[in-house]
Parts: C-alpha cells; sequence; structure tokens
C-alpha cells in the first residue's frame, strides 16, 4: 500500500446488551461475543438494563426470560412499546408457550438453554440482516404508494418514519415484522393471503419459522389497531385460507 492510498475501514463493532442473572454466563458470552467483532455490556437485571440503554446505543438487546425482580417478558414488553430494537430471548424452561407468548410480546428471536455460543452468533447476525434489509430502501419489498404515508380506515402508515398513527394521532411502535406485515396487507387489500405468502414477507427467509409465527403477528398487529379478536374488521380470518384485509378506504 503507498502513502496516499488510505487503509481499509474496519467495521464497526455489533452493539450488543445482555441482559442475564448468571453472572458466569454473562461473563463467558461476553468474552466469546468478542471473537466475532461483537463488543457486548453485560447487566443482570431490568434496573441494569435501563440504566445501559440510556447511557449508550445498543443493535440487539439478548434478554433471559427467568430474572429476579421483572422477568424478561415484561422487560421485552417495556422495550417493544418504545422501541423496534431487536430482542432475542433466552430462557433455561422449554415450555412453548413461554416462547409463543415472548415473540407475541415483539420478541424477534428465541433461544432455549443450554445453547452453542456459535449459535447465538448466528441468530445475532441473521436478526441484524434483516433489520438491515428492513431499513435499506434498496432491499425493500415494493411499497403500495410512492408517497410517504398511507392511509386506511382514519390510520396512517409512514414508510419513512416506519410508524403507525392512530386515528386520535399517538403514534404505536411496531416491530420491524410488523411493519412489513401491515405493508403486504396495504399492498394487497381485500385478498385472502395464506399464511405462507405472509410469513414470507413479513418474516422474511432468514428467521426458523413455526407454526404459528404468523397467527401471532396478526394478533399483535390486530391488538395494536384495535381490532377485536372475536369480531376483526381489518384484518379478518378465513378459514382453512389464510387471512384478508379489509379496510374500507385505503388512500
Amino acid at each position: 500500500m503507498d502513502a496516499f492510498t488510505a487503509p481499509e475501514a474496519l467495521p464497526r463493532p455489533i452493539r450488543a446488551l445482555l441482559v442475564d442473572d448468571n453472572r458466569e454466563l454473562r461473563e463467558l458470552l461476553s468474552g466469546y461475543l468478542t471473537r466475532f467483532n461483537i463488543s457486548s455490556e453485560a447487566v443482570g437485571d431490568g434496573s441494569g438494563m435501563r440504566r445501559a440503554l440510556a447511557q449508550s446505543p445498543f443493535d440487539v438487546v439478548i434478554l433471559d426470560l427467568m430474572l429476579p425482580g421483572e422477568d424478561g417478558l415484561s422487560l421485552c414488553r417495556e422495550l417493544r412499546s418504545r422501541s423496534d430494537i431487536p430482542i432475542l430471548m433466552l430462557t433455561a424452561r422449554c415450555e412453548p408457550t413461554d416462547r409463543i407468548i415472548g415473540l407475541e410480546l415483539g420478541a424477534d428471536d428465541y433461544m432455549a438453554k443450554p445453547f452453542e455460543p456459535r449459535e447465538l452468533v448466528a441468530r445475532i447476525q441473521s436478526i441484524l440482516r434483516r433489520v438491515r434489509d428492513d431499513r435499506d430502501p434498496a432491499r425493500r419489498e415494493p411499497q403500495p404508494t410512492s408517497r410517504t404515508c398511507v392511509r386506511f380506515d382514519n390510520w396512517s402508515l409512514h414508510s419513512v418514519l416506519r410508524q403507525l398513527q392512530a386515528p386520535d394521532g399517538l403514534v404505536v411502535p411496531l416491530s420491524n415484522a410488523e411493519f412489513r406485515l401491515l405493508w403486504v396487507f396495504l399492498e394487497r387489500p381485500r385478498r385472502v393471503l395464506s399464511r405462507e405468502q405472509l410469513l414470507d414477507a413479513a418474516r422474511g427467509r432468514s428467521i426458523e419459522v413455526f407454526d404459528r409465527s404468523i397467527d401471532l403477528l396478526v394478533s399483535r398487529l390486530r391488538q395494536k389497531l384495535g381490532d377485536d379478536p372475536k369480531a376483526p374488521q381489518l384484518i379478518k380470518t378465513v378459514r382453512g385460507e389464510g387471512y384478508l384485509f379489509d379496510a374500507t378506504e385505503i388512500a
């Protein structure tokens, strides 16, 4: 390299916040992650998580389910209510209900303990690839309109801000998957879409797919849209087929 050639910039380390009450595990994972250009800060509870998030930005939160005081599910709900930061949940319990509830509250992925640290690295990288694709206009799905805002039944979805605005003007936070799912519905209103079609568009091919994942996404989106699950008016279930988005007006 000659004197006038600038050295190639090294990629910025991924910043991970690890929330787990097992000190030995925190130290083990923190040391291991550095080998893959992942800089981590480790804390033992929800209070530590809040302090860390207030002091510096992170790319991903690795959140244990079983924590002293506030558990991981309540912390996941809190995080998702004010941020779209990717959340990877960990648990020593193998109950399917825990996994379903965690994903329903907005977690992006889920791992059961014990696990191989290398798999954790792969999951982190997979989540961040999806986030990068979501935020890169060149990689996004075609939008239902070239405008930056789509209105439907007094709701507004902003493509640049990636925000859902309620009829009363309040902003309703959406996870990446929820945002993509709503765009798919807006692109194809009043058409029956199979679970496979919706999974492919809303989750992407890089995430592990399981039977109830699209139903959980739809459930979360209905809740945020105030759509009664017993008698939905916006996202209707078509038995044996999939779902249909039935907004009265889309502009």
